[in-house]
């Protein structure tokens, strides 16, 4: 019984570090952790934002997995409201920079003539993938 106990921990643990990889591996794609070195003309702590970009993602991790409470009151829940928008309106903008990729792709595999049947068909994926996440609760 402990042997299949230990597998599901590797399993579950690859899985974790699989999927975080990826993401921390879209954010250096993105170029969002340099491009706000290059903005604010201090890249060479860029080393220190990177450290802090992953640790971010480790600690939120262990918050979510165990469930764990931060006694911060509604001021917690102000700052904390503040540096998620701020993480939301990097992506956002980090994302918006590179959309030009999809008009290009499209051009080069001679489907412009589909290109708003393309556009609305990622635009209603997300939003019903949106409604169904939200509908169960997940």
């Amino acid at each position: 019984m402990w042997a299949v106990q230990i597998f599901q921990a590797v399993i579950g643990l690859s899985a974790g570090v699989v999927a975080a990889g990826g993401l921390f591996s879209f954010i250096v794609e993105l170029g969002v952790v340099a491009d706000f070195a290059d903005r604010t003309h201090t890249g060479d702590k860029i080393l220190f934002y990177e450290d802090c970009t992953a640790l971010g993602g480790i600690l939120g991790n262990l918050w979510y997995v165990f469930g764990l409470r931060i006694p911060a009151g509604m001021w917690g829940l102000a700052v904390f409201g503040l540096f998620a928008g701020i993480f939301v309106g990097c992506w956002a903008m980090a994302l918006a920079e590179i959309l030009n990729v999809f008009p290009v792709f499209l051009r080069r595999a001679k489907i412009v003539r589909y290109l708003t049947v393309f556009i609305i068909s990622i635009a209603a994926g997300k939003g019903i993938g949106a409604c169904l996440f939200f509908a169960k609760g997940w």
